[in-house]
């Protein structure tokens, strides 16, 4: 049970961001769905789109911190 305890209590140490990772999969997830609802692309496009997910998360997050930093 210890292992869920250390879950919970890290969640609520970083909760704003775990909020804005989940938000950020949802929206990416949302938009990948409707777009390949819309133009009926094949399954293999539809999954590395889901892929480009991760590298686009990691990505943005990456160039946030750095723009952040470079600010002050």
């Amino acid at each position: 049970m210890s292992g869920v305890r250390e879950w919970v209590e890290s969640v609520r140490a970083d909760k704003w961001g775990v909020l804005v990772d989940l938000l950020f999969a949802i929206v990416w997830v949302t938009m990948v769905d409707l777009l390949f609802r819309v133009i009926d692309g094949p399954t293999y496009a539809y999954w590395m789109l889901m892929l480009a997910g991760i590298v686009a998360y990691f990505g943005f997050f990456a160039s946030l911190e750095a723009a952040t930093s470079e600010k002050g």
